[in-house]
Parts: C-alpha cells; sequence; structure tokens
C-alpha cells in the first residue's frame, strides 16, 4: 500500500483502528478489551458479563482519578463502541438467544496489538528473524524450481549436510544453542503465535460479510433459484480459493492431525521449562496457545457452516413453496371437476367433455419397422416309448449337499475376535471343508455379501480337501480322493 497524504487521511477519518488511537477513550478501551478479550483469547463474551467486567474496570478508575470521570454506565459505553460510526466491538445475537453478545473487530485487535509494539523491550533479537527470512527464501526458491536434476542436487546437498551434523554428533560435538539465542527464538515465537490469532479474527470477518451479504440477496431475491445459488457459491468458492482461504484451510488441516498437536504439546513443555525461557517469565497461557489456535479457527468454521445452513434453509423454503403452488394447482382442477359433474357441457352425448392435445407427435419411420420373422416350429420326432429299467439306484437322490452358512459366518466371526484380518486358506486349516466345492464357493459368497474382503492378486493359495466319490462303479462302497483349489488369496478383514 502506498502512504500518500490523500491515503493516509482517508484511514485517519474512515478506519476503525485510527479513530480508536484519536479517541479520549484509547486508554481505557484499549486496556479493558485487552484485558478481557486478547489476553485470555476470549472471543464471545455476553452483553451482562462484559458489562459488569466494564462497571469494575471504570470503578477502579474513578477510585484513582475522579469521581467524576467517565460519568456514564458501562452498557452504554459497549453500545457506543459499538456503533456502526466507530465499529470498535462487534454486537450480535445468537440464534434462538435475545441477549446480546460482544466481540472484538479486526480493526480493534490491529490497534492493541500495535500499542503493544510501543513499550520497550529487555531484549531485542535479531538472530532469529534472519534465519526466518532466509529459511523462507530458501523454501520459495526451491518449491519453485522445476527441474529435477537441480532438486536432485539440493536435496542431496542437504542429505550431506544432514550427514555430516550426525558425524559431528556422534564424535562428541554436540552444537547447543546459548542462552542469547534461546530468547531471541522463543521471542519470535510468542509474536508470531500472538499474530497468528489476530489474522483469525479477520478471517472470519471476511466470511461473516459474505454471510451477511448472502442473507440480503435471499431476503430481496425475486428472480430464479439457480441464479440465486449460482452468485452466491460463486462468491464462496472465490474465498475458498483465495490466497487467504487456501492457506487457512492448509492451516486447519495441518493443526487437526492430531500427532502435530502431540508434537506441539511436548516441543512446548521442553522448551518452557529451559532455564533462559523460564527467566523470560512466558505468559502462562503460552504453554496451550495451539488450542487456542484450535478455538479460534472453530469461530471461523463455524461460520462457514452458518452460512451453508442459510442456504439449506433458502432451499427448504422455496421447496416448500413450490410445492404448496403445485397443491393449489391441484385443489384447483379438483374443483372445476366437481363443478363440472354438475353442469355437464351440451355435446357430452357425444361422449365429449375435453380435448387435451397430445404432447408429442407419434413419428414412424418406415425403415423402422421390423421385418417379418417366420415362426418356428417344434419337430416332433415320432418314436415309441421304451419302457425303462425296473432297478435303478436312488441312492443319487439323498446325495446332494446343503452347505450351512449360518455354521460359515459363525466360524469367520470367531476368527477375527481374535484377529483383525485371516485368510481363506486359515479358515479351511482350522476347520477343514466337509462339503467340498460347494463350502468353498460359500465361503467366496459370504467374503461378498456379508463380509469385507481383500484379493491380493499375487499370492496363490492352496486348498485343499477329502471327498468321498460313492457312485464310481468300480468301487461302490465309495473311496476317499484328495481334492485341490489353486485361487488368490482371499483375506476376510473384520
Amino acid at each position: 500500500m502506498i502512504l500518500d497524504y490523500a491515503t493516509l487521511d482517508a484511514l485517519r477519518t474512515h478506519h476503525p483502528a485510527w479513530r480508536l488511537l484519536r479517541s479520549e477513550h484509547a486508554a481505557l478501551l484499549a486496556s479493558f478489551l485487552h484485558r478481557v478479550f486478547v489476553a485470555p483469547n476470549v472471543r464471545v463474551m455476553a452483553a451482562a458479563d462484559l458489562a459488569e467486567a466494564l462497571e469494575d474496570e471504570l470503578y477502579a478508575v474513578r477510585q484513582r482519578l475522579d469521581a467524576e470521570a467517565f460519568p456514564k454506565p458501562a452498557l452504554d459505553y459497549l453500545n457506543d463502541w459499538a456503533s456502526p460510526e466507530k465499529a470498535w466491538l462487534r454486537k450480535f445475537y445468537r440464534q434462538g438467544s435475545d441477549e446480546p453478545q460482544f466481540d472484538l473487530t479486526p480493526a480493534t485487535e490491529k490497534a492493541i496489538a500495535w500499542l503493544g509494539t510501543l513499550t520497550e523491550r529487555s531484549f531485542v533479537g535479531t538472530e532469529s528473524r534472519l534465519l526466518t527470512l532466509f529459511e523462507l527464501l530458501k523454501q520459495m526458491s526451491e518449491g519453485s524450481e522445476a527441474d529435477p536434476a537441480k532438486r536432485i542436487a539440493e536435496l542431496q546437498k542437504r542429505r550431506d549436510d544432514i550427514d555430516a551434523e550426525i558425524a559431528r554428533v556422534s564424535s562428541g560435538d554436540v552444537p547447543l544453542l546459548d542462552d542469547s539465542a534461546l530468547k531471541d527464538r522463543f521471542q519470535q515465537f510468542t509474536q508470531l503465535a500472538r499474530e497468528l490469532l489476530t489474522d483469525f479474527r479477520e478471517v472470519e470477518q471476511n466470511f461473516r460479510l459474505l454471510d451477511r451479504r448472502v442473507r440480503e440477496r435471499i431476503a430481496l431475491w425475486e428472480g430464479a433459484k439457480g441464479a440465486l445459488l449460482e452468485e452466491i457459491m460463486g462468491e464462496r468458492d472465490a474465498i475458498s480459493d483465495s490466497d487467504q482461504g487456501r492457506s487457512f484451510r492448509a492451516f486447519w488441516d495441518f493443526l487437526m492431525s492430531s500427532s502435530r498437536q502431540e508434537e506441539l504439546s511436548d516441543l512446548l513443555a521442553r522448551v518452557l521449562a529451559l532455564p533462559p525461557v523460564m527467566a523470560l517469565q512466558p505468559d502462562a497461557r503460552t504453554r496451550r496457545v495451539h488450542y487456542d489456535w484450535l478455538e479460534a479457527g472453530e469461530h471461523t468454521q463455524r461460520t462457514v457452516a452458518q452460512l451453508s445452513q442459510q442456504l439449506r434453509r433458502f432451499l427448504d423454503d422455496q421447496a416448500w413453496l413450490e410445492n404448496r403452488r403445485i397443491m393449489d394447482i391441484l385443489h384447483g382442477i379438483e374443483a372445476k371437476a366437481v363443478a363440472l359433474r354438475d353442469h355437464l357441457p351440451k355435446n357430452v352425448s357425444a361422449g365429449e367433455v375435453m380435448r387435451i392435445a397430445e404432447t408429442a407427435a407419434a413419428i414412424e419411420l418406415p425403415m423402422e419397422r421390423p421385418l417379418h420373422t417366420p415362426a418356428l416350429k417344434s419337430l416332433i420326432a415320432d418314436l415309441a416309448l421304451e419302457s425303462g429299467e425296473p432297478e435303478v439306484d436312488a441312492a443319487a437322490l439323498y446325495l446332494q449337499v446343503v452347505v450351512d452358512r449360518a455354521q460359515l459366518a459363525r466360524h469367520i466371526r470367531h476368527a477375527l475376535q481374535e484377529r483383525t484380518q485371516v485368510t481363506l486358506r486359515e479358515l479351511t486349516e482350522a476347520q477343514p471343508l466337509q462339503q467340498g466345492l460347494a463350502e468353498l464357493v460359500a465361503y467366496l459368497q459370504l467374503g461378498t455379501e456379508t463380509f469385507k474382503t481383500v484379493v491380493d492378486e499375487n499370492t496363490i493359495d492352496s486348498i485343499s480337501w477329502q471327498s468321498l466319490d460313492k457312485l464310481e462303479a468300480a468301487n461302490p462302497a465309495g473311496r476317499i480322493t484328495s481334492r485341490r483349489a489353486r485361487l488368490p488369496r482371499v483375506i476376510f478383514v473384520r
């Protein structure tokens, strides 16, 4: 942004942060809002609680300055600070509640953060900032390099540096950061952590402005529903696909990882236990700063959810109106039919009450007609019936195979209770096949219908079973033969 006279004069006149710094209540307002909202990372506070806290603050100020200082009640000051002319607080009502709520605006938080930079610091570090800038330049340079050879060369150089550092540490040369370096890096960490919380309010404000525009358009829209949805979704996609939206989404996905949260907690605990860091007397909330990030990000996600809920409500209202219009049309047709029953038209004797044109023309092309197909006549051979053999072995009627699929399913469930996965071969080894191939097919059917299975095409399993051939002519009593099936490995998964 170019800081010329016209731009700065416009900011001095219209920007809420500049108006706050020029206000006669700037000291009270900044100190109170920092203590209530910024320091404890409170996103929303009820009007009654905030007014009570401000009354206590005003009482302490009057005791210190003058009994006539700040004569108005606390709630009047809050409403004045939340007015559109000042916009230092955001006053709103939650859904389903008639109690007003207050929250900081991004401009107010920026002003408070800038005031915090005016105080003198006992230690000002520059090394960590230089290293951070250098690392950012390296990430941008490496991330934009499209030549694979250069990328590989850079990775090999980094690997050589890591190997050299491992060799130094293995030999006993362990370089450590001195106290000044630790303090420098910790101060930069706390500053970036606080700035990140400030950025969340600005991101949330952008989504809230979009939500307000959506509500206004839905309330005033008189055109087609599709056009409104296309316009609204286009704006939402524009914010989500913007640089700010993509950066917030990447940050949220990174922070929502449970492993990252545990890693952050361990790192914070180790760093805060270092003596140089303890000498700085850090804020107690620094230990749970990543949870503050989660809470702030949740408010932003909730704003997006409210936008989706508003769109859903609009669709439900429109669907209800369309269904009501259809029902009105049907009721009108029924009423006209009842009236027609009592007052029939004059030509009803000819069998005609009304005419309805067909909705489409019936077109039949000559070449679309099927050709004549002669009927097939069955040929019946004139053969004399012969009598069959009087003695037939009826044992074949009793050799039908019946597979108990319920018992097989219980066997699979029992195996999966002790293990997360089991192969078909292991199932057949624990409980051999009794019905042969039919039972094997039943296992495969259960794998596709009841259980979840995975097939490993690269591994072949051999499944064997014993069968009894009772119909063999050479041995009427039957003999036991071994059968084997080779198929890809089938794995049942819990």
